[in-house]
């Protein structure tokens, strides 16, 4: 009797057991499969073709997700990219609500990143539309060896393959596409300069590839750059300086591409970036363009006829590419040191046919004293296009650049 009793009260026992498993098995598939709502706050409004981005928090981060968009006309999977625990996505031509669920995305990446022949390269669409140069590039035969340089972004090209840059040009073998060195600056109570490479005081190298990645968002690829004095046939590293790339492609004629700069004392002496007419952030033009079949035009509304010495936001460098049209936009972040930015840009009369140089000189009108132990940063973005844009769509990139767009999970 007492036997039977025990078997009655575990078979009882066994039963509640199974069915706390069950129901305990199906609220958790329901959590998992349940829809996290996203939402903007109250301030921000909808914005197309922006990238936005959302903070993931503790229980989503390192488990599968799965973006998905509904508009007025259907449901959809969003392609996305996590980065530093941060989801990035490009929201949708059509106002959209986004959710999230916890299941594995299905959507492949569109952009690729991978290094040949001493180059990092960047292709969407099985196109190459960036190139970072690793090694170093040596001048024609000939010309002084001083000129050689590595750490510049050559070709840009726009989404169907226009180049927009140059490098080693016969007038200024030092120019290279799209490159940030000083031209004066103070280290060890000598003034130096790592822009003029034939005058041999300093250059920038290639130091290391610190990450790259890619995804269904964006390519992106950190690197170290070093500052090296030349001195008396010794070389001395002045300062470091970190530069991150992120290319964003928004459709097949647009991309955008995000570069973060941070400069840090490689001593433990100061690091004087000397007030001057040119330094920086500069973009030595493709060679297609001339005072006839280019513009320039600045936030502050100004052209190639006044640009230079005046500040912005933001300028369109853009113009006749073959028997097409394209260019880019160049926009400095609202937390660069001396912004809005003084503008370097070559007279219209340059070399007679108007040659095209534009450049964001951060110390045009003001010294820039980096100290030891503290981290100093630049953040660029350029909007890369094929065919014309307009101003009002400027504007949008550069308030999506200067505040990027934040959804929140609605609890």
């Amino acid at each position: 009797m007492m036997k039977q009793t025990k078997e009655k009260q575990l078979l009882k026992n066994s039963c509640v057991f199974f069915v706390f498993c069950l129901f305990f098995c199906q609220g958790f598939i329901s959590c998992t499969n349940k829809e996290i709502s996203l939402n903007l706050p109250d301030e921000i409004s909808y914005q197309r073709k922006a990238l936005v981005q959302l903070k993931l928090p503790n229980n989503l981060q390192n488990v599968p997700l799965r973006l998905m968009g509904k508009d007025s006309k259907e449901t959809f999977e969003v392609p996305y990219q996590i980065q530093e625990q941060t989801m990035y996505w490009l929201s949708n031509e059509e106002p959209t609500s986004y959710s999230i669920l916890k299941q594995a995305p299905t959507k492949k990446m569109k952009i690729e990143i991978k290094q040949r022949e001493g180059q990092i390269e960047v292709l969407q669409n099985d196109n190459k539309i960036v190139g970072y140069q690793m090694a170093v590039k040596n001048p024609p035969e000939g010309i002084n060896p001083a000129y050689k340089r590595s750490g510049y972004l050559h070709p840009i090209n726009t989404p169907k393959g226009k180049r927009l840059t140059q490098i080693q040009p016969k007038d200024h073998y030092h120019h290279y596409g799209i490159w940030n060195p000083w031209t004066h600056t103070l280290f060890e109570g000598d003034t130096l300069d790592f822009w003029n490479l034939a005058k041999e005081q300093g250059t920038v190298r290639f130091a290391k590839l610190l990450k790259q990645e890619s995804g269904a968002v964006f390519s992106s690829f950190k690197v170290l750059h070093e500052h090296v004095v030349l001195k008396k046939g010794k070389e001395k590293v002045a300062l470091n300086e970190t530069q991150e790339i992120k290319i964003i492609p928004i459709n097949q004629n647009q991309y955008l591409m995000d570069i973060t700069l941070q400069y840090e004392c490689a001593t433990n002496l100061p690091f004087t970036i000397i007030q001057y007419r040119y330094a920086g952030f500069g973009w030595r033009t493709t060679e297609e363009w001339d005072n006839q079949n280019s513009r320039v035009l600045s936030s502050e509304g100004k052209t190639r006829k006044n640009a230079d010495g005046s500040t912005a936001r933001w300028c369109i460098v853009d113009g006749k590419l073959g028997d097409s049209y394209g260019g880019a936009v160049m926009l400095s972040h609202p937390e660069n040191y001396n912004h809005p930015e003084p503008l370097r840009v070559w007279p219209e009369n340059q070399y007679g046919r108007g040659d095209l140089f534009v450049n964001f000189a951060t110390t045009k009108t003001t010294d820039w004293v980096l100290n030891p132990g503290k981290k100093y940063n630049l953040k660029y973005q350029l909007l890369i296009y094929d065919g014309k844009i307009e101003i009002e769509d400027v504007e949008k990139k550069w308030k999506q650049f200067a505040s990027p767009i934040e959804y929140q999970i609605n609890l």
